[in-house]
């Protein structure tokens, strides 16, 4: 009996309590309602929103170019305004005039109220600042290199025959002339790989210069691409050619051939022969009371990646 008892006054004062707490939401909401519905005057920044400019210029970003006005309207107006500001449009071809490299805009009160940017239960009564002033510049379109800064090491065996490349292999740069020009090239994102034995294929993005805000970019993004293959070592004894050598005198030398080794890509090893080569050595290049010639590998195939001479120095002796 006293356990119901119990459980009944419980119950009573939950329902007491459920009932203060509707009541007093209801109150809250309709203070709330009561405070919205009423008129308040107040300052607000603008989104302004520039449109028809000229397409060979560019409106530089200032941040002096903002438009407070001051509204007066009911509450839930300003509770809008709270979370996203209103807009006003600013038309290029017929609201502003130029003056010394740069657009003015000078719009009273009353010309905003006819353009009716907001509803009609709000009253416009003040701009700051009367003036607006926009600088610009005439745009310049640019191509400028792309610069990827590269780790990259390979399987044994495995090398790049070509050069590395990306797609695209340029950006082009539109924006003010000034600041255009003195681009010369963009980076992108540093591209690391390891123990690679298969093609190349990575997208990387593009790292643009922090004065950029002005700048519109082809691309954000590049494909960084290189052909993989299996690499091997080989070796040709190449004649060694001697030139520049006085009509009036008779040299003799040795050795007359020398060993060249190369790094080419597996299938196309069968390709490379020993006329492919070239080793030279400059008699005009010779010291004073010196009998050593130095060759050179004046000629290498294409599709050798690097060659090396096994043979330093060639000795030779002047006939009389």
């Amino acid at each position: 009996m006293k356990t119901i008892k119990s459980e009944l006054l419980t119950s009573i004062k939950n329902k007491r309590l459920n009932v203060f707490l509707l009541f007093l939401l209801s109150a809250f909401v309709i203070l709330i309602f009561t405070k919205l519905s009423k008129e308040y005057t107040n300052t607000v920044a603008l989104n302004i929103k520039k449109i028809n400019v000229p397409d060979n210029e560019v409106i530089l970003k200032d941040s002096t170019q903002k438009l407070s006005v001051t509204l007066k309207t009911h509450g839930f107006n300003w509770l809008k305004y709270y979370f996203q500001s209103p807009n006003v449009s600013i038309d290029f071809s017929n609201e502003v005039y130029k003056k010394q490299n740069t657009y003015v805009y000078t719009k009273s009160v009353s010309y905003l109220n006819e353009k009716k940017p907001f509803q009609n239960n709000v009253k416009l009564l003040g701009i700051n600042p009367d003036t607006l002033v926009f600088k610009y510049d005439t745009n310049l379109v640019r191509k400028v290199p792309i610069r990827i800064e590269m780790d990259i090491s390979f399987a044994p065996g495995f090398d790049v025959l070509n050069d590395y490349a990306t797609i695209p292999d340029s950006v082009t740069i539109i924006g003010p002339h000034e600041v255009v020009e003195s681009i010369s090239h963009i980076d992108a994102e540093k591209v690391s790989l390891k123990q690679v034995k298969t093609d190349i294929s990575q997208t990387t993005t593009l790292i643009f210069p922090e004065n950029s805000k002005d700048l519109k970019f082809s691309v954000k993004e590049v494909t960084f691409i290189a052909n993989v293959e299996k690499f091997t070592e080989g070796t040709v004894t190449i004649p060694v050619n001697i030139i520049n050598v006085p009509q009036d005198i008779s040299i003799k030398y040795f050795p007359k051939e020398v060993k060249v080794s190369y790094y080419t890509s597996l299938d196309n090893f069968n390709n490379i022969k020993p006329n492919d080569f070239r080793v030279s050595c400059d008699f005009n290049k010779v010291d004073e009371n010196q009998f050593i010639l130095i060759p050179e590998l004046v000629k290498t195939p294409e599709g050798v990646k690097y060659a090396k001479l096994n043979q330093q120095q060639i000795e030779f002796i002047i006939l009389k």
